[in-house]
Parts: structure tokens; C-alpha cells; sequence
């Protein structure tokens, strides 16, 4: 049956244009349940009177659950539960959800795959007898609940018609919309909301949890202090946009100083800025990245970003009657120069949640038998959340994860629901699962449809790819790597050519031969965007038959590879440049110490040891070539943990040594990235995947510019170059380590790196390597860019086809967008692994006193960098328990004065390092002033037993 629907969409001019398409209504539809004889169906989701029976005081019947779009929108935790089965989602529902939040569409269709939750799609939309048309007058939500109303009465005759026992089975509809339900009832529909029928179920307490707040009433707490401003209505919002009335930006709040926070205004170009924000009311419940509107402050009312340490460590007791007191503290205020001052804001609105489940710990109230308690997220950027449970007490101790349903603004804390249990806080395989979640990195198994696509084994290379490759097994080529490195994306190899000239050759794993666009495999990765790298863990992007295996550049065994070969002279200045897909055959893997051993050892002259020899000497040169045009040499401290081999616990803790061969591997990797980026613009000048680094700020650098003037020395910002000599020439006498203190403090001035396509920009410029074009070609085993580069670089050379997304510069930048957030969480969740594993190397070492340096001065503190172990430490001069020691803090040196002696950056202190363990959540390592001598706020240096101390490992 064939029906025509008619709507209207308005023009870009802003004409009305009408619209008619064809619908067809067929009547062949199945219902998707065992129990049906009417339907010709071949396969059935939903189960039998037996299985469908699910224990409760409402239902005491089989029944199917037919939930609504905002029971779907609002209560998928409660129906991810294994206990809810028996689903039937309409498709005016899916449709409904897919639009309103991708995020919960997702869960939904991992919810209709499960099929052990016999979730069945029926879709009503083309169904003869359950399609419906919009009323003259009616709103589409209306007929969206009239739809649903009609599927719901016409499953219920449907199966009633099948029904051959007594007591069959019912439709059960799910709403909690007050007057859908109401009508429901009236039309002879078996209606309750989500709340009534969780309730109902026996002996499933803990479901109760789950239920999210879903109307005002229920988010309103008893107090009637009006704590917050109202909101703007988003279309005042859009209108005040328009106008230039607020502006719109991502809330940032600080993970420091919890009454402060930034909202970033992306502009064009360098036109983007940050307003600042301070105090609740101006924060006005905004949670770490909502999109927000913010209204600036008069200029007289504009502040500089505070420079205390302060976070609410406050009572975690019900506050219904303290907001005013521990819910407005203030920052501490000290007088600043105008220039300092930034443009100061306030939140009016809210565009967009950006609301997830955050991962957290229970602080159960000291009201006894009280069912409301306050939940403390482990991610000190999120406010804690108030949330209702009967099951505190096995919840105490554990790490939980709980959603918020909304922020009233007479209370301080917003209010959520439970979700799920995550295991007991401290426990290694908890805690990781914890930072795993609060990065938002994919790391469940890889599912049996991305696995289908891997290759069948045993796998060998075809006379058919021979065929089209070129033949590199009789090359001397080698890999360096890290110690245990079984993920090999890339070899070398170098040769003196007949004509006195050098060839080198980059060789890469060849993964886009086994990952193909578009499959189940593509699509995995692609939203990975990258292997995350934890301590004693590894999430890989790819399978890892591809990535520890067939992909990996093993020694002694055939690889399919992407080449770079250039041939150079003696200067290191290339002569010709060729890329060819081909087959190696590395004849070894080696470790950086290794490689370094080999080319130092003088009596070892074998082929491997000479190709390593002219790669290591034609990486000096190109490094030099580098420096001399403005490269960047900075410095980051980086741990290795040495791991107990049966408890995985951290038994040494020491910085990374860098070797003459880390760079040299650096050096060609560096040099194939330009190379390959450069091809792949020329051929492909709109859609070339490209990575940049944006010069900072002149701003950015004032601390380090501060830093160097203490020491007298000054450092020139006008360009990398400019940069690259000053530091290249700041040194101090008898002070070995300042340069690299200098490096450290400059890195962190620096903006991030990111990924971008070529149509969608103009500025290509690689700041820190002084480079006019780059990307990413070498690590497509770990980097999904680096697959993409692939196969624009094999399409460019006829090596292979391409394939519409590839030349669509809206979709690359789309997936750049992805790749510079996954990329980011996971240096965020490698640096939370080496932070757990750090306060579990001290948990066992009892108080250890080492020597430090002052990296940064606060107004209440000194950040302190110990270089033996790569930490970073506060050390805090006031106490909410006792009067603190006098503190004069000077912002435009700046330096910190206690009581009568002053701190400067870079300053060498003496500290006692220790784990305080106290709360259980937010472990942190503490540190106390030993020397500089104050009296009344140093400690005495402790004894430390020599028992205390673990053996160090031979280094």
C-alpha cells in the first residue's frame, strides 16, 4: 500500500518549500515473538509465556515491555539491566532517540544486539495496521505518543488472537509522560511509568537505584533558598548569540581551584579566546564540558585567574542547610596588576549537557538510615552529585559509577541515579578500569564482527601480492625499539649505493592491506583512533593477530611493508625520493641499548652494525639541519616502572635514558613524515589528513620568560628559532640541571599538536619541528591517521583505489575531530596509569626524603619536580586546621615568601615524600619542606631505616 507524506522545509532565502514523499505500508511486518502462529516470520526475539515472566507485584503475568522514546532517553540504565528482557522498541522511538542523543542510541543498539535481552525493532512506521497520520492541529510529539499508543493496543490484540492459555501474555507500556499514561489507561492500555513498574519487581532492590529523576518535582530538594540564577531559555540564548548579547564556548572547569573555571570561545584563526569565571554563582551549574552561553562582566569587574590550590574537600554531609555556608567560600584575594586580569564572565545558560556516567566513590551520610548521600566523582572537575540508594553500606568502599539527572537551582550539588558497581577502590584491575572510563577509551574485546575481517591463518604472502610490490627481502633492514616491544610498525635499512651515494629506506607495516575502508574492522579502529599505552597494559587499536603478528616487523620473517627510500649524499641532502609498497625480511629486533652497544662496539662490523652505523652518522647531520632552522629541543620527564614478574606490582621507579639511537630512529621517522606529507599534498591538495602545531600565544610564555629573568638570563619568543637559541645558550654556573628545567618549563608553554585537513585550513606549519608541512605516516599499527595516510600516499602512487570518504575533505575533518580527541584521552589516561603506579611504588617505602626543584610558585604553595623519579609534588604553607605561617605572594616575578624566606622558580628544596592514603579515592603523594629551614613550617629530616629501603634493579 502505497501512502504519499507531505511536509514543508524552509529555503536558505527563507522561502517555505513543500515536500512529498512516498510511504509504503505493508502488512507482512513480523511481530518478533515465539508465541505468535499468524506471522510467516523465520526468526523470533521474543520469548514464550515461560521466559517471559519476570517476578512482580503490577505484572504477575508474562508480559513484554513497550518503553517510550523518554523512558528510552532516560532510564537506559535501567534497561541495560540483564533483568529487563522481553523488549519491543518501536521505530518511532529509535528514530526519535537516534536524534535526540547519539550517545544513548548507541547503548540502545548494543541493547538490541544482546541477544540474551530478546530486545525485538518493530517498525510500526510501515506496519498497514499501526501507521498513523499527523492530525490537523497536532504537535509531532502528540502524534509520536498517539503512534506508540496504537502499536502498544495493536500488539496486545495481536497476540491476544494467539493466546492458548488462560493467563497469556500482555504488552506492558513504559511512560512516564503523565498525560500519555492517562490516556493509555483511558484507551484500555496496561500503562505505568518506569518508576511503578521497577518498584513492583521483587527482590531486585538495587534496579531501584538506577531510576533516573525525571521531572522538576522529584529534582527539587526541600530547601527553598534559591541558590542560583535562573537560566536563560535557549531561544532567549540564540537571540543573545545573534546579537553579541553572550557568547557561546565549552565549559572548562578547573581541576585546582573548584570555585574557578574558563569557558573557551572558538573564533577563527587566532580569534578564538577564554572568558574567565569565578565564584558558584557564576559557574551557575555548568559541568565540565556543557557547551554553554556566558555573559561578560563590566571591565571593572574583571579578575585574573586565581593562583590558589583549592578544592573542596569540604564535609561530605547532606548540605540542605549549609549551602550558604561551605557552598560559597571564597578564593583567596590578593591584589593584581590590570594586565593580568583576563575577561571575566558568567554562565546564563545552558546549550548542551555533556553529561556521561562519571566514575566515583559513595561518602555515606552520617543521618543514620538515611537513603541520601553524596557521591564523590574521582575526577576533581565534576561536582559531586547527590543521589538516593538503599545499598550505602555495600557501597562503602567501592568504586561506583552514577549519572546525573538534573541541577535545581536551590541546591548546591546536582542530582543524580546509581548505575553500577565498578569493584573495590585500590584494587589494580578497578583502578584501571576506572581511569579507562573517565578517558572514554574503547577497551571492551574486540566484537566477532570486527574479528571476521582478519585474515584466515596460517597467512602467507601471495604470488599475487609479490606480484605488485617490490622485492626488499635481500635488504640488510632491522628494527629499534623499546625493551618488549611486540607492536613493530617500522624498520630501516642503509646501504652505500655504486655511485658513492647513500640509500635509506623507512619501512612501515603495510596494516592498510589487511584493514579494508568501510568494514566492521575500519570502523572499529577509526573510532579508536589509537592503541592507549598503560603501565603493564596495552588497548590496542587493532586485533592483535594484526598487531603483535601479521602486521608487526618481526626479524627473520616475510612482512608485507610501506617504503620510503630515499637516496642521499654523504651531507644527508636527498637526491631522489621514491614510495613503494613492498616485502621485507628484517634481519633483526633490536633495543635501542642494543643498536647503541653495536655501534659502539668497534670489533662488531657485520652488515647490521654498518647499516646502523650510516643511519646513526646521517642522523646527527639531519638533526643539526634541524636545530639550525629553528627546531625545537625540549624536555619532558618520563618514568619506567620495573614490574614484580608475579605480582605486577612496581618494584623500581626511575626516568627514561635517552640514547644516541632513540634520536637516530627519531630522525628518519621525522624525515619520512615530511617526506610522505608533502606527496600526499601535492597530489591531493583538499583531503590530505596533515598534523600542525600552532605557535603559542605570546601570553603563554610569560612564565617561562619570568623563570629565566630570576636567574637574570633573558629567553626571545618572536619565533621557534628565536626560542631554540635562547634556550640553546641559558645555562647558569653550578647549576647542571637548569637548562633542562628551562626545556621543561617551555614545554608546557607549548599548544598541542593536532590533526587536520589540508582543504579545511590554511596554516600547516609544524611549530616545534620548524617545519612547513607534516603528518603521520609511520606507526599505522597504533595511529589510525597513519592508515589514512596510507592509503591517500597508495592512491597517489597507483598502488591501490580510493573510495569516496577519502576525498571528502567534511568527512576527513570529522574523523580528524575524532582523532584529536581519542588522542588526547589517551595521554590523559597514560599519565593517570603512571600516576596510580607511582603512589603504589610509595604506598611500600614508608616517608623518603630527596632533593627537588620549585617548577612553579603559587599563593599558597610550591609545585615541586623531583628529577630522580620524573614526579611532581605540592607542598602546601596553610592549614584549615591551624593558623598558617605568613604568606606574601608576588604574581609578576613571581616568588612566594614564607614567613622571611622567598621561594623562586627553580629554586632546590629538600622534601619528604609520602602516600596519603587518608582518602581513599584521591590518594596523592604529599610532600614536606625539609630545607630551606623555617621554623614553624618545615619538618625535621626523618629517619629513614635501611630495611625501608627495596633493592634497585641493575640499571
Amino acid at each position: 500500500m502505497l501512502k504519499s507524506r507531505t511536509f514543508v522545509k524552509k529555503t536558505r532565502s527563507g522561502g517555505v518549500m513543500k515536500i512529498v514523499r512516498e510511504h509504503y505500508l505493508r502488512d507482512d511486518i513480523w511481530c518478533g515473538s515465539e508465541v505468535c502462529t499468524e506471522c510467516k516470520q523465520e526468526s523470533t526475539v521474543l520469548q514464550t509465556q515461560t521466559d517471559a515472566c519476570i517476578e512482580s507485584n503490577l505484572c504477575s503475568f508474562p508480559h513484554y515491555l513497550l518503553p517510550d522514546t523518554n523512558v528510552v532517553l532516560h532510564q537506559i540504565d535501567v534497561l541495560e539491566d540483564p533483568l529487563i528482557r522481553n523488549i519491543i522498541i518501536l521505530q518511532v522511538v529509535l528514530q526519535e532517540v537516534r536524534h535526540r542523543s547519539p550517545p544513548v542510541y548507541k547503548r540502545l543498539k548494543d541493547i538490541i544486539h544482546d541477544k540474551e535481552k530478546h530486545v525485538y525493532t518493530f517498525t510500526n512506521e510501515h506496519h498497514r495496521d499501526t501507521f498513523i497520520e499527523r492530525e490537523p492541529g497536532e504537535s509531532a510529539n502528540d502524534r509520536n505518543d498517539r503512534a506508540i499508543r496504537v502499536a502498544t493496543k495493536w500488539y496486545s490484540q495481536h497476540l491476544k488472537t494467539t493466546e492458548t492459555e488462560e493467563e497469556g501474555l500482555r504488552v506492558v507500556l513504559v511512560t512516564d509522560d503523565r498525560a500519555n499514561k492517562e490516556k493509555a489507561v483511558e484507551e484500555g492500555l496496561l500503562a505505568y511509568t518506569c518508576e511503578e513498574y521497577i518498584k513492583s519487581l521483587i527482590g531486585n532492590p538495587e534496579l531501584v537505584d538506577r531510576l533516573a529523576l525525571t521531572n522538576d518535582e522529584k529534582n527539587e530538594i526541600r530547601s527553598s533558598r534559591v541558590l542560583f540564577p535562573e537560566h536563560v531559555p535557549l531561544s532567549r540564548i540564540q537571540a543573545g548569540i545573534k546579537s553579541g548579547t553572550y557568547l557561546q564556548g565549552t565549559f572548562r572547569a578547573s581541576r585546582d581551584n573548584y570555585l574557578e573555571a574558563s569557558v573557551f570561545i572558538q573564533g577563527e584563526g587566532e580569534d578564538s579566546t577564554e572568558v574567565l569565571l569565578q565564584g558558584l554563582q557564576n559557574l551557575n551549574r555548568a559541568v565540565y564540558q556543557d557547551v554553554v552561553a556566558v555573559q561578560l562582566l563590566p571591565r571593572d569587574q574583571w579578575v585574573a585567574p586565581s593562583s590558589v590550590v583549592l578544592q573542596d574537600e569540604g564535609s561530605a554531609k547532606d548540605d540542605d542547610d549549609t549551602a550558604g555556608e561551605d557552598g560559597e567560600e571564597k578564593p583567596l584575594k590578593c591584589i593584581v596588576p590590570e594586565v593580568a586580569k583576563k575577561p571575566t564572565g558568567k554562565v546564563v545558560g545552558i546549550i548542551k549537557r555533556n553529561w556521561r556516567p562519571f566514575c566515583g566513590m559513595l561518602n555515606v551520610s552520617l543521618i543514620k538510615e538515611s537513603t541520601r548521600h553524596l557521591f564523590t566523582p574521582a575526577d576533581r572537575r565534576i561536582p559531586r552529585i547527590r543521589i538516593e540508594t538503599r545499598q550505602a553500606a555495600a557501597l562503602a568502599g567501592q568504586r561506583i559509577m552514577v549519572s546525573i539527572d538534573g541541577w535545581p537551582k536551590n541546591s548546591r550539588y546536582p542530582n543524580g541515579h546509581f548505575v553500577r558497581t565498578l569493584g573495590c577502590a585500590g584494587d589494580k584491575q578497578t583502578e584501571t578500569e576506572v581511569l579507562l572510563l573517565e578517558h572514554d577509551v574503547p577497551h571492551q574485546a574486540f566484537s566477532q564482527a570486527v574479528l571476521s575481517f582478519l585474515p584466515t591463518m596460517p597467512w602467507n604472502i601471495t604470488p599475487e601480492d609479490m606480484a605488485v610490490r617490490a622485492d626488499l627481502r635481500q635488504l640488510t633492514v632491522c628494527s629499534v625499539d623499546p625493551p618488549g616491544c611486540t607492536d613493530i610498525d617500522d624498520a630501516l635499512h642503509c646501504r652505500t649505493l655504486d655511485n658513492g651515494n647513500v640509500e635509506v629506506g623507512v619501512h612501515i607495516a603495510d596494516v592498510s592491506h589487511f584493514i579494508r575502508p568501510g568494514n566492521a574492522m575500519d570502523k572499529e579502529a577509526a573510532n579508536r583512533g589509537t592503541t592507549v599505552y598503560l603501565c603493564g597494559r596495552r588497548i590496542d587499536m587493532v586485533p592483535e593477530l594484526l598487531s603483535s603478528n601479521l602486521c608487526s616487523l618481526r626479524s627473520n620473517v616475510e612482512r608485507l611493508s610501506f617504503s620510503c627510500i630515499w637516496e642521499m649524499n654523504t651531507n644527508a641532502e636527498i637526491l631522489k625520493t621514491r614510495f613503494t609498497k613492498s616485502v621485507i625480511n628484517s634481519k633483526a629486533s633490536l633495543t635501542y641499548a642494543e643498536a647503541q652497544m653495536r655501534i659502539d662496539d668497534g670489533t662488531m662490523n657485520d652488515d647490521i652494525t654498518k647499516s646502523l652505523r650510516g643511519l646513526n652518522k646521517l642522523a646527527k647531520i639531519l638533526k643539526q639541519k634541524r636545530i639550525d632552522n629553528g627546531a625545537l629541543t625540549l624536555s619532558s620527564v618520563e618514568v619506567r616502572f620495573h614490574m614484580d614478574s608475579e605480582t605486577h606490582d612496581p618494584i623500581d621507579l626511575q626516568t627514561k635514558e635517552l640514547m644516541e639511537t632513540n634520536s637516530m630512529v627519531e630522525e628518519f621517522m621525522l624525515l619520512a613524515n615530511v617526506s610522505v606529507a608533502q606527496k600526499i599534498y601535492d597530489e591531493f591538495s583538499e583531503c590530505a589528513l596533515l598534523r600542525k602545531h600552532p605557535a603559542p600565544p605570546p601570553s603563554n610564555y610569560d612564565i617561562l620568560t619570568k623563570a629565566a629573568a630570576s636567574k637574570g638570563l633573558e629567553i626571545h619568543t618572536d619565533s621557534a628559532k628565536a626560542l631554540a637559541d635562547s634556550l640553546n645558550v641559558a645555562t647558569v654556573n653550578g647549576f647542571p640541571y637548569f637548562n633542562t628545567l628551562l626545556r621543561i618549563l617551555a614545554t608546557r608553554c607549548m599548544m598541542q599538536a593536532v590533526y587536520f585537513c589540508s582543504g579545511m585550513d590554511s596554516d600547516f606549519r609544524h611549530y616545534g619541528l620548524a617545519s612547513p608541512i607534516y603528518t603521520h605516516f609511520t606507526s599505522p599499527i597504533r595511529r589510525y591517521s597513519d592508515i589514512i595516510v596510507h592509503r591517500l600516499l597508495a592512491v597517489a602512487i597507483a598502488a591501490d583505489s580510493t573510495y569516496p570518504d577519502l576525498m571528502d575533505k567534511h568527512k576527513q575533518s570529522a574523523l580528524t575531530n575524532n582523532l584529536n580527541y581519542r588522542h588526547k584521552m589517551a595521554q590523559y589516561a597514560q599519565r593517570a596509569s603512571v600516576a596510580f603506579h607511582t603512589q603504589l611504588f610509595f604506598k611500600s617505602r614508608g616517608i623518603l626524603n630527596e632533593e627537588g626543584f620549585v617548577l612553579f610558585v603559587r599563593k599558597n604553595a610550591i609545585i615541586v619536580l623531583i628529577p630522580k623519579f620524573g614526579l611532581e609534588g605540592t607542598v602546601f604553607f596553610d592549614s584549615k586546621d591551624k593558623t598558617g605561617p605568613k604568606l606574601t605572594f608576588v604574581e609578576e616575578v613571581p616568588t612566594l615568601t614564607v614567613e622571611e624566606h622567598v621561594f623562586h622558580i627553580f629554586d632546590m628544596v629538600k622534601v619528604t615524600i609520602s602516600l596519603d592514603d587518608s582518602n581513599v579515592q584521591h590518594q596523592k603523594i604529599r610532600m614536606s619542606l625539609i630545607e630551606p629551614v623555617i621554623p614553624g613550617v618545615s619538618v625535621p629530616a626523618p629517619e629513614i631505616e635501611p630495611q625501608a629501603k627495596k633493592p634497585k634493579l641493575d640499571r
